[in-house]
C-alpha cells in the first residue's frame, strides 16, 4: 500500500505504509486520507536536518482535530514496530501523551535514532525526496509562540492511497 503525498507547487512524495509494523496506525492515516482530511493542510513545522511535520493546521493556523489513537511504538509497550527514523521515514506526531497521535505525521529529513521506539514510524518514502528536501529548506520563522512555520505556506493539496 502507498500513500501519494501532494505537495501543492512542489511535487509527489511517494511513500510505502507498513500495516504489519504499525496496523491501528496505518489504518488512521489510510482513513484520514480517504476521507480527505489532509486536503488543504499544511506542513507547519520544518526543521532542515530533522524533518518536516504536517496534517494538523490549515493556511490560517486554524487547528482540525480528530481523534487520537494508541501509540504504536516499543517505548509505549507496543512490540513489532522496530522501523528506524531513518531519512524519508513517516511517522505520527504526538504529545507527552504516548497516546495522544491523531493526524498529524512527520516525515525525517535526515536520520534520528534518538527517536527509535519512542514515535510509531509507519511508513517510508520511496520515491520525491527532492519533494522532501525541498520542503525541508524552506525559509521559516516564528507564528505566535509556533517555531519553525514556513514563511510560505506549505499546502498539502491531497493524500492519495494507492493499494
Amino acid at each position: 500500500m502507498k500513500a501519494l503525498i501532494k505537495v501543492k507547487n512542489v511535487g509527489v512524495m511517494s511513500a510505502e505504509l507498513y500495516p504489519e509494523k504499525a496496523p491501528a496506525t496505518v489504518e488512521n492515516f489510510v482513513s484520514l486520507a480517504k476521507s480527505g482530511f489532509y486536503k488543504g493542510l499544511i506542513f507547519h513545522r520544518v526543521i532542515e536536518g530533522f524533518m518536516i511535520q504536517g496534517g494538523g493546521f490549515d493556511e490560517k493556523f486554524s487547528h482540525k482535530e480528530t481523534k487520537a489513537i494508541k501509540g504504536e511504538f516499543a517505548a509505549n509497550g507496543f512490540a513489532g514496530n522496530d522501523i528506524a527514523h531513518t531519512r524519508g521515514v513517516l511517522s505520527m506526531a504526538r504529545t507527552s501523551d504516548p497516546n495522544s497521535a491523531s493526524s498529524q505525521f512527520f516525515v525525517m529529513h535526515r536520520n534520528a535514532p534518538h527517536l527509535d521506539g519512542q514515535y510509531a514510524a509507519f511508513g517510508c518514502v520511496t520515491e520525491g525526496l527532492d519533494v522532501l528536501d525541498t520542503v525541508a529548506e524552506v525559509a521559516t520563522g516564528y507564528r505566535g509562540y509556533f517555531a519553525d512555520v514556513p514563511l510560505t505556506a506549505v499546502v498539502i493539496e491531497d493524500i492519495e492511497i494507492v493499494d
